[in-house]
């Protein structure tokens, strides 16, 4: 609810709020307003999901610290909006844009205006495709995310031990976000094998990006396509586990799959995953509904991402850790990953109220 209301108070085309009250639940930094003189623009893509609001908010406290204005925007996911946005910051002349992309591959005509600017780009934990204007890449590797999410259901079904055949279903990302294939693809290295034994058995038959893929990230697209697939495959058998590459779309998979008589002693929920660590979904943890989130402390990507603004403003190389994986179709984009980290019932407490991230008191 109070993302919904923090969403409705957002002008179409400009931040024109404080986000304060968030920011105190979180410890971070007040006063990310849209201003009209900054050193560095944050075009971040949705208010809609949790992290997002974290990530920005995070951003301007690091950058407050090493004494940069930062002009921080939420694009609504509306990709002509973000373009408006970033445009507009140009305008104000910043020095370094920081992006969160809604759909990276539609951004390279105003990046190329911000490279003849001079106006150094990162691509914040979403990669910008088709530019040769993105100076370095912010993220985690998202490849392991997915390796996490298949090891988590390898573990939970005890495959490795033998065990099956089970029932599984398959969601991927947004077919627009470079990440969701990182994603798709590593839960895949993972879960693969066991598909071509028979231990796992895609009772709808649909595999691969091009038939997976959630557009937008949508809970609600995820709902209704698995709805579908239980009314038409699961009339007579047990749907056993769930890959799931995001938070948001785990809850309505949950919701779905409840609706459809699951969730009780004789037909339980299937093992499901998701990313993200998102509050009602760890919530959905410790009621064992949802099995397991793949943690990506954004504290740390928006500390990382800080380094390298300060860095650029001072004349220097930011540092990087990969210099191969990341090629946009333009060019191999410098990168720092961080490392994610797998939570289920058994850790949650340790990784997320014991990091700070969290306090106790939002699960009482």
């Amino acid at each position: 609810m109070f993302l919904h209301r923090i969403a409705a108070a957002v002008s179409m085309s400009r931040r024109q709020f404080s986000l304060a009250a968030l920011a105190a639940g979180w410890g971070l930094a007040s006063h990310a307003e849209t201003v009209d003189k900054a050193d560095v623009g944050i075009a971040m893509p949705t208010l809609v999901s949790q992290r997002w609001v974290v990530d920005g908010l995070a951003m301007t406290r690091y950058l407050d610290k090493l004494n940069y204005r930062a002009d921080l925007r939420y694009a609504n996911d509306d990709v002509a909006l973000q373009i408006t946005q970033i445009e507009d910051m140009l305008k104000r002349h910043v020095k370094v844009l920081i992006i969160g992309a809604i759909d990276g591959s539609k951004l390279a005509p105003a990046l190329k205006v911000a490279a003849e600017r001079g106006v150094k780009v990162i691509a914040y934990d979403r990669l910008i495709r088709d530019s040769s204007h993105v100076d370095y890449y912010a993220t985690f590797d998202n490849f392991q995310v997915g390796v996490l999410q298949g090891q988590s259901i390898v573990d939970q079904l005890g495959l490795a031990q033998g065990k099956g055949p089970f029932n599984i279903e398959l969601f991927g990302g947004s077919d627009d976000d470079n990440n969701a294939f990182f994603f798709y693809n590593g839960a895949l290295s993972v879960l693969k094998p066991y598909v071509d034994k028979g231990s796992l058995v895609i009772g709808s038959g649909q595999i691969g990006m091009a038939n997976v893929a959630t557009r937008r990230w949508s809970g609600t697209i995820a709902h209704a396509r698995l709805n579908d697939i239980l009314t038409k495959h699961y009339a007579k058998r047990r749907l056993d586990a769930v890959l799931s590459p995001y938070d948001g779309i785990t809850i309505e998979l949950i919701a779905a799959l409840r609706k459809n008589g699951y969730g009780s002693t004789q037909l339980p929920l299937p093992v499901i995953t998701g990313q993200d660590a998102e509050l009602a979904s760890v919530r959905a943890i410790v009621r064992r509904e949802q099995t397991s989130t793949v943690f990506k402390d954004t504290r740390e990507l928006a500390q990382v991402t800080a380094n390298m603004v300060d860095a650029i403003m001072n004349g220097k190389r930011p540092v990087t850790n990969d210099e191969k994986t990341y090629d946009n179709g333009q060019k191999v984009v410098p990168a720092y990953l961080l490392k994610p980290a797998s939570v289920d019932i058994n850790n949650w407490r340790q990784a997320l109220i014991g990091t700070g991230y969290y306090k106790q008191e939002q699960f009482r």
